[in-house]
């Protein structure tokens, strides 16, 4: 186990299966610059390692993500946005082009970029207690691609626009998540999937991977706030 006061990391274990938990749970797992460096971090470490087929990825306590700390948002400091939004350009893409599967154990609420940090994950699984939604729509931008490319342009639409919160049931029905379990599960139930796809061989699940990535039609090095 490879552990940091803000992301734990266990495995890969004997399939191949490795797990990433945002341990921020006295705030929520927001996603500050440091938590989003860690997340890269292992990343970029874990993408190099032969034994892995399979990352999921969850948080610890009762919340996947509030989000970004939107508290470092008002720091006035030379230098200091700049690296905010160097930290996340960093972070989306380290998810988005992580070269083997990715499944999103969501365990609570996903909001803002938290939703973002979900649908990153090529497979969801929800707790029936997750819900997730977009409130920074009432005071910037909301990251649009990813959402309209998982569900279509009208709910998209819908979510981004009103930033309203949809409940596990409704985020199933849309085709959010792959499926809702009880909360004591939604662990279980991602590593089940894990399993699944860890039958294949790593250097398949890679050429799947990649041709997953080249589909998203996303730049690299494109900004956060262009996605």
């Amino acid at each position: 186990m490879v552990e940091s006061p803000l992301v734990v990391v266990d495995g890969p274990n004997a399939t191949g299966v490795a797990t990433l938990t945002v341990n921020r749970p006295d705030k929520k797992n927001a996603l500050s610059i440091a938590v989003r460096d860690a997340i890269s971090d292992e990343l970029d470490r874990l993408a190099e390692d032969a034994e892995l087929k399979v990352l999921v990825l969850t948080g610890s306590g009762s919340c996947f993500s509030a989000g970004f700390d939107l508290g470092e948002f008002t720091i006035d400091e030379p230098g200091f946005q700049d690296r905010l939004w160097a930290s996340s350009d960093r972070f989306h893409h380290a998810l988005l082009r992580f070269p083997l599967p990715t499944i999103a154990a969501v365990n609570g609420a996903a909001l803002a970029g938290g939703f973002d940090l979900a649908l990153l994950c090529d497979i969801r699984v929800a707790a029936a207690s997750a819900f997730f939604g977009h409130p920074e729509h009432a005071f910037g931008d909301v990251i649009y691609g990813l959402l309209h490319d998982l569900v279509g342009g009208a709910v998209a639409r819908d979510l981004c626009l009103t930033g309203r919160r949809i409940d596990a049931t409704e985020a199933l029905r849309m085709g959010v998540v792959r499926e809702v379990v009880a909360d004591e599960d939604v662990l279980a139930a991602a590593s089940r999937i894990a399993d699944e796809i860890a039958r294949a061989p790593r250097s398949a699940l890679v050429r799947t991977k990649a041709k997953a990535i080249a589909r998203a039609g996303i730049a690299p090095g494109l900004p956060t706030l262009d996605f």
